[in-house]
C-alpha cells in the first residue's frame, strides 16, 4: 500500500516536472528550436506522462486483488472480468472436496488422506495357544498424497501409506487420458477382481472377501491401458512385482534387481443400465511367471476376517511355484436402495514336476439402505459409496445400509489341504455425512480340513466382531 502511494506522488510529481521543463524553457533557448522540435518535445512528455498514468493504474488494480496465506496473490474476479491479462497459472477456483482442491484452467491438483481405526475380537481355534486371537485393535491404515492434472491430458497419483508398521507407496502413478482411453504408467491395482478394486472406505465390509488376500493380491509396478466405450470398458496391463520388492536394496531371492517377475492381467466389463438398473457384467484373466521369487517358496493364507490378527487359520505349506494363472467371474448390480454382488475365482499354481493345486474363492452378497433416497454409486466398472441424501447437519441421519455376505475360500486341491472357510457375515455401515464412516460387522466363520499346526481340531467355527471409523478425503 505505502510502495502504492509512493509511486502514484512519484507519478504526479514525474508528470508536473515534465510539463514544468516545456514550459519553463528559457525564452532564448525556444528561439532556438524550430516550431517542428517544439513539439517533438511536447509529444515525449505526454507519451511519458500517460506511461507514468498507466503504471500508477497497474498498481492500484494489484493492491485491490486479494493476498492468499504465505503471500501469494491471487487475482481479483473484477481484474479477470475486466479482460485484463491473467497471469500463466493462476488458480481461477478453490474448491473443497474433503480437502482443499485448486484448479487452474485444466490443471488441477488435490490432498488426499485416510484414516481407519479397527477394534474387534476373533475367538480362538480349540486348543490354540495363539495371542493373536482374542480382543485388539489397530490403526489399519493411515495414507496421505495428492493427485491432479497436469494439463493436456497428463495426471497423477502419489500416496504414502502406513499399515502393518511399515510405511509403503500405494498409488503412485502417472496417466494419460484422451477419447475414452487412460493409460497408467507406475505402482497401481491390476484389475484381478471387482472386490479388489472397490475403495476399502466403500466396500459393503470392513474387509475385503477372503480370496484376495489369500490369493497374493497386491499393487504392482506396470503400465496399463483401458478403453471405455458405452457400456463397455475394457482393462490391460503388464506388471512386474511390488514396488516395494523391487526397491528392496538386498541381493537375493527375496527382490533387489533379481527380481524378476513378470505378469500379464486383463479384463472386460458390460455394464449396461436397464430402466432403473444398473448392471455389472466381468471377467479377468491373470498369468505370472514368478521368477527368481518362486525360489523363497509361496504360501497361500487367510486369516480370520479381521485384519488386526495376524495369526492364520488356513494355510498351505510353502510351496516352490514358477507361474500363476487365474481368472474370474463377476456379477453385480444397483437398483435403488438395493445392490447385489457376487464373484468366483479360480488359482492355478504351476509347480515344476508336481501336481498343479487349483484353489477357489468367491462370495455373494445384497445391501440395502434404511434410509430414503440413498443408493450405492457405481462407475469405471466399480461399485463405490454412497452421498447422503440427507447428511448430519441439514436435518437427516445421513445414510444408513445393511450388508450380508456369504464368503466361501478352499486352499484344498489333491495333497494340498491348506482348508475351507463357510463364512457368513453381517454389516451395518452408518454415513453421516461424506468422508465420514462407521462400519459395525459381525462374522461367523466355519472351518474344516484344518492344518493341525493350527488346531488340534480339524474342524470348528469361529466367531468375530469389529468396528471400524474411517475418513477418507
Amino acid at each position: 500500500m505505502k510502495a502504492g502511494m509512493a509511486m502514484r506522488k512519484f507519478g504526479q510529481l514525474g508528470s508536473m516536472l515534465l510539463a514544468g521543463t516545456a514550459l519553463c524553457l528559457p525564452v532564448q533557448a525556444m528561439a532556438a528550436i524550430s516550431d517542428a522540435e517544439a513539439q517533438a518535445l511536447r509529444d515525449q512528455v505526454a507519451a511519458l506522462t500517460a506511461r507514468l498514468e498507466a503504471l500508477e493504474q497497474r498498481l492500484a488494480t494489484r493492491e485491490a486483488a486479494p493476498v492468499a496465506a504465505g503471500g501469494a496473490t491471487i487475482p481479483a474476479a473484477a481484474q479477470l472480468a475486466s479482460g485484463g491479462a491473467k497471469p500463466k497459472g493462476t488458480i481461477t477456483s478453490i474448491g473443497w472436496k474433503g480437502s482443499p482442491q485448486f484448479k487452474s484452467d485444466d490443471k488441477l491438483f488435490k490432498v488426499k488422506g485416510r484414516i481407519q481405526y479397527d477394534a474387534g475380537y476373533v475367538s480362538a481355534p480349540p486348543g490354540s495357544a495363539d495371542q493373536g486371537f482374542g480382543s485388539g485393535s489397530e490403526t489399519r491404515r493411515i495414507r496421505l498424497g495428492g493427485e491432479g492434472k497436469l494439463g493436456a491430458g497428463f495426471g497423477y497419483k502419489l500416496e504414502l501409506e502406513l499399515s502393518d508398521n511399515s510405511v509403503d507407496l500405494v498409488d503412485t502413478f502417472v496417466t494419460y487420458e484422451k477419447g475414452g482411453w487412460l493409460l497408467t504408467v507406475g505402482n497401481h491395482n491390476q484389475f484381478q477382481s471387482l472386490d479388489e478394486l472397490i475403495g476399502d472406505t466403500t466396500g459393503s465390509t470392513m474387509e475385503r472377501a477372503a480370496f484376495t488376500d489369500a490369493f497374493n493380491f497386491e499393487r504392482r509396478l506396470g503400465v496399463s491401458a483401458q478403453y471405455a466405450r458405452g457400456p463397455w470398458l475394457a482393462q490391460f496391463g503388464l506388471f512386474s512385482d511390488d514396488i516395494t520388492a523391487l526397491s528392496n536394496s538386498s541381493d537375493g531371492v527375496n527382490g533387489g534387481d533379481e527380481n524378476n517377475s513378470i505378469g500379464v492381467d486383463g479384463r472386460i466389463v458390460l455394464a449396461p443400465k436397464i430402466g432403473k438398473t444398473q448392471l455389472h457384467l466381468g471377467l479377468s484373466g491373470h498369468w505370472r511367471d514368478l521368477g527368481r521369487t518362486a525360489d523363497a517358496g509361496t504360501r497361500y493364507r487367510q486369516r480370520p476376517y479381521l485384519h488386526f490378527s495376524n495369526s492364520r487359520v488356513m494355510t498351505t505349506p510353502s510351496m516352490d511355484v514358477q507361474q500363476e494363472t487365474h481368472y474370474g467371474l463377476e456379477l453385480a448390480a444397483v437398483r435403488g436402495p438395493w445392490h447385489f454382488a457376487g464373484e468366483g475365482h479360480w488359482l492355478t499354481a504351476s509347480r515344476p514336476g508336481l501336481p498343479d493345486p487349483t484353489f477357489f474363492g468367491g462370495y455373494a452378497e445384497f445391501g440395502y439402505f434404511l434410509t430414503d433416497g440413498d443408493s450405492r454409486s457405481y462407475g469405471k466398472g466399480i461399485l463405490g459409496g454412497v452421498d447422503p441424501r440427507s447428511p448430519v447437519g441439514s436435518g437427516g441421519i445421513g445414510a444408513v445400509q445393511l450388508n450380508l455376505r456369504y464368503d466361501y475360500l478352499s486352499l484344498n486341491d489333491g495333497p494340498i489341504q491348506g482348508g475351507v472357510q463357510n463364512g457368513l457375515i453381517g454389516a451395518i455401515v452408518w454415513t453421516p455425512i461424506n468422508y465420514l464412516r462407521f462400519n459395525l460387522n459381525y462374522g461367523y466363520l466355519r472351518y474344516s480340513d484344518i492344518p493341525a499346526s493350527v488346531s488340534a481340531d480339524s474342524s470348528f467355527a469361529l466367531h468375530t466382531g469389529g468396528m471400524r471409523v474411517e475418513l477418507d478425503f
